[in-house]
């Protein structure tokens, strides 16, 4: 009897075994691939317009959300950019773009979420989200905050010779007859550039752009359901040519002042040989932290009113693939509340700027140097430029011969408006490079990002170098299964001042450096989620997460531990604030210059034939 007990005991102890050890090896274990596809599922991907926000706004986004694992990825500020990725299968879940208008970003209608009936929306002052709506109502983009344009004036100067502020149109256009009198320049500012000569253009007819005719044009020049071009109308565009010329006639613009760039503008300025030019508020801080004092006033309209030009920061949008996942899209919807708390507003801007919010849900603060258009902001008079691609060169084009007394007003209208309707030529640009694949550029626990390490590869094997260590905003993670053209193919790599070093160092050093790339540095840049982690290639690193913080365990090269006297060539990417505190040690020889990185990989496809590197699991995450 007992041992008939003790046998059904055994058996029954070994099915259990038998049961736990098939549910840790069947069901209950899951393979590589099902712990990649949950962790696709798990990250919400946000790509960001400028590497600036990568610094301070991502990590403050990404703290407010300590339990949704967002990717930020440096994209690039352009519309064409998200176009290509739409078209092969590569749309974000949530886009940034400052370089932007409705016009441009047509084509991508279809792809994004109408975000109409959502709190986010709902927030935003109406003067502003109508210039978002599209044709139908639906709205796709949504405005953040704005950076203010208008005058930068040396209030000293006026002072000086007792000349009164301009408090209107005619009272500045008297301000600058005075210092012309005196030898001194009233007004000018950068013309070389597209966006014054477009930003002019438009602030000088701000009121009328924003009436109900202005709006009614603005809406049919935007339309995404509309494929025919859509010129200038005759109600309200005629008179924006006319204030233009008048404006020229009155502050004495000459061909000469098409050649001024922005160093040559603010040099004036501070010379006392120019009393007002067309610029940033942020102007007027660097000049007040020069001891020059300064004010930053509006567009004074022929009409009487006052208007400020903004260009917003940048805009958002949601995939509307996030509409085929109740979770996701509800994850992505807290990504964006929080993207445009006021929190992370004045997290966008930089130091002494204003935070002039879209948003009623931000309250206004301005500064000491906004603080004399306070009246102009509270009545919302703060117009969003038309910003397509074609205002922009067409702006610069005729504007500047209007300048150069080349068109009158009516010529100018007629040209402009000729320009507008014109049949784009198709683009005539063939491919450089072509990926036979589609890399996924999800960060994995277990390998790190495919689409980064086809790049960190690929580039290792350009520099000619051993090891490759990059920052995780090196690239934009497009490495779709596409023809690349030129641009398309510089666009891979991320925008905003990219540098590379390169330097022949003992494996003693490179560990050190990939400690400070892994667990961040003074002065250098410090991870704040595993999407953020660094790219390497040549060797494999192992990481330990705690707590949010980030710990190097291991490095192997060629799949042995790499060893303190090993001599090893390394090529650092990093930004260039980055760099020297990254490569802080005086150790190891330098192996030529820094250079950009655009240049050098816009040199290596080029020429066409450049080949992809396959991608390799170079980081273990723990």
């Amino acid at each position: 009897m007992t041992n008939k007990k003790t046998r059904h005991r055994l058996i029954s102890a070994l099915l259990a075994l038998v049961v736990g050890l098939s549910l840790l090896t069947g069901c209950g274990a899951k393979s590589p691939e099902q712990v990649e596809k949950q962790e696709d599922a798990q990250t919400i991907q946000v790509y960001l317009w400028s590497t600036s926000l990568y610094g301070t706004y991502a990590p403050y986004v990404q703290s407010q959300l300590p339990d949704v694992n967002i990717e930020f990825i440096v994209g690039n500020n352009d519309l064409d950019f998200y176009k290509f990725l739409q078209q092969n299968g590569g749309l974000p879940d949530i886009i940034t773009c400052c370089r932007f208008s409705l016009h441009d970003a047509a084509p991508l209608k279809d792809s994004l979420m109408n975000l109409a009936m959502t709190n986010e929306a709902g927030a935003v002052y109406n003067t502003y989200l109508n210039s978002f709506k599209n044709e139908d109502g639906s709205v796709n983009w949504l405005p953040v905050c704005a950076d203010a344009h208008g005058f930068v004036v040396n209030r000293s100067l006026f002072e000086q010779y007792d000349i009164p502020l301009p408090t209107d149109y005619a009272s500045f256009v008297s301000a600058c007859q005075a210092f012309e009198a005196l030898g001194i320049r009233g007004f000018t500012a950068d013309y070389t550039y597209d966006y014054t000569c477009m930003e002019t253009l438009q602030g000088l007819s701000a009121a009328e752009l924003t009436t109900t005719e202005g709006r009614k044009w603005r809406t049919a020049y935007s339309d995404p359901a509309s494929t025919a071009r859509v010129g200038l109308d005759d109600a309200v565009w005629p008179g924006a040519f006319e204030r233009m010329a008048q404006f020229i006639q009155d502050t004495h613009l000459t061909a000469d002042d098409l050649a001024l760039n922005y160093d040559d503008v603010t040099g004036m300025f501070r010379n006392g040989e120019v009393a007002m030019y067309f610029g940033s508020s942020a102007g007027v801080k660097m000049f007040q932290d020069e001891g020059i004092d300064t004010i930053f006033m509006p567009f004074f309209s022929q009409n009487g009113e006052k208007w400020i030009m903004t260009t917003p920061y940048f805009q958002v949008a949601l995939n509307r693939d996030l509409e085929q996942d109740t979770a996701r899209r509800e994850t992505a919807m807290k990504v964006l509340n929080v993207m445009l708390s006021e929190e992370a507003q004045n997290r966008i801007v930089a130091d002494g700027q204003d935070v002039l919010s879209y948003s009623q849900n931000v309250p206004l603060r301005l500064t000491e140097y906004m603080k004399d258009v306070r009246d102009v902001v509270e009545e919302n008079h703060m117009y969003i430029r038309i910003a397509s691609n074609d205002f922009f060169a067409v702006s610069k084009d005729v504007v500047s011969k209007m300048i150069a007394g080349k068109y009158t007003a009516k010529q100018a209208y007629r040209a402009f408006n000729a320009q507008l309707l014109a049949e784009e030529e198709p683009a005539a640009d063939e491919p450089v490079l072509t990926s036979g694949k589609s890399y996924s550029n999800v960060f994995h626990a277990n390998g790190g990002n495919a689409a980064f390490s086809v790049m960190a590869n690929t580039l290792r094997g350009v520099y000619g170098t051993d090891v490759l260590l990059a920052t995780a905003n090196s690239f934009t993670g497009s490495v779709l299964k596409a023809d690349y053209t030129p641009k398309m193919a510089d666009s891979m790599i991320m925008p905003n001042g990219l540098m590379s070093r390169q330097r022949t160092m003992t494996g003693a050093e490179l560990k050190e450096l990939v400690r400070a790339f892994v667990e961040g540095c003074e002065g250098g840049f410090v991870p704040f989620n595993r999407g953020s982690l660094p790219i390497v290639s040549g060797i494999a690193v192992e990481v330990k997460e705690a707590s949010g913080s980030y710990t190097l365990t291991g490095i192997t090269r060629n799949g042995q531990p790499l060893r303190d006297d090993d001599t090893v060539t390394v090529t650092c990417l990093a930004a260039e604030k980055q760099m020297e505190a990254m490569l802080a040690s005086e150790s190891g020889v330098s192996a030529g210059e820094d250079t950009w990185v655009k240049n050098t990989w816009h040199d290596h496809v080029s020429g066409g034939g450049a080949a992809l590197a396959e991608p390799e699991n170079y980081m273990t995450l723990r």
